[in-house]
């Protein structure tokens, strides 16, 4: 059966990815039983949901974020539309640049989806015991060029629970020509892979790089498995597990539609808790706070890649 995307427009860090071995990622539905999520989940790494957040909540987090990067010059306009003005007066800030993030990432209507009270009922019906977010959140602006090479998370959450849950989330509609996420399926079972992962604390630039550097279809191909993505929905999740190898699509917007989604962590509460991660104004990864991500540089400024 074929994807229901077009594998055309599949590019990573500027390939095309070899079209054959794309599809569409399994899709989940809150409709179904907790047990049938559960055993999916502990089956393929992940659970995408469709549509768990409303249109015109996203609509509240586009502006409410796009509002604040029109003021200081890289979207053209304040409200929801997202496009690139290919510009920034960022660094002008008299805040600083991670201060400046700090309060993007702290505002209202971004924090009621991203750490509000439906999402905190969804994990923890899904996982069968109340379940908490992390404080710091990875909110993510791509401009087109933008992209994540693949990785496994744990690495940069190797202290605290081991039961550490992503959920991703679309704000906006994101086709795969503008960068959706990506992920590598069966890649919990790389031993080897998981394995070096876990080997790896990332704590700051020093700590060896954990970005999979091999080209992703060549991995693909040499194990035997699919790259599975989607045209996400505005409000579309999708969770996943330390151990899953993942990435992003080239956001190849042709009318510089800027890529908004985050990631959070998500841990039973009951578990110990990575004190960098927690709090009013987290240390971070690699304890310089908000500062430290890649959110936090102006638009024109590429990504880092760890």
């Amino acid at each position: 059966m074929m994807p229901e995307f077009d594998r055309d427009q599949c590019f990573m860090q500027g390939r095309l990815l070899e079209p054959l071995l794309l599809d569409d990622l399994t899709r989940s539905n809150l409709s179904e039983s907790t047990t049938v999520l559960q055993s999916r989940f502990a089956s393929e790494h992940y659970l995408y949901l469709k549509n768990v957040f409303s249109r015109e909540e996203v609509a509240a987090v586009r502006s409410e974020v796009f509002t604040r990067l029109h003021a200081v010059g890289e979207i053209e306009t304040a409200g929801p539309d997202g496009i690139y003005t290919g510009k920034s007066r960022r660094e002008k800030v008299p805040e600083g640049l991670g201060e400046f993030w700090r309060s993007v990432s702290q505002g209202t209507a971004l924090r009621e989806l991203s750490h509000g009270e439906q999402v905190t009922k969804l994990m923890s019906q899904l996982f069968g015991e109340p379940y908490m977010p992390h404080d710091y959140l990875f909110l993510r602006p791509a401009v087109p060029g933008r992209s994540t090479l693949l990785h496994y998370d744990h690495p940069f959450f190797a202290r605290g629970s081991d039961r550490i849950v992503t959920v991703w989330t679309a704000y906006g509609d994101i086709p795969v020509e503008e960068g959706p996420l990506l992920v590598v399926d069966k890649s919990h079972e790389f031993t080897d892979l998981v394995q070096a992962s876990q080997n790896v604390d990332y704590e700051s630039s020093e700590t060896p790089l954990v970005q999979v550097l091999q080209d992703p279809s060549e991995l693909a191909r040499s194990r035997g498995v699919k790259l599975k993505t989607a045209n996400f929905n505005a409000g579309d999740i999708i969770l996943f597990s330390m151990t899953l190898l993942h990435g992003s699509l080239d956001n190849r917007s042709e009318q510089g539609r800027v890529r908004l989604s985050s990631d959070v962590r998500w841990q039973p509460a009951k578990d110990p808790v990575d004190p960098r991660y927690m709090g009013d104004n987290p240390a971070g990864t690699t304890g310089v706070g908000y500062g430290e991500l890649n959110g936090a540089k102006p638009l024109t400024i590429d990504w880092h890649q760890r």
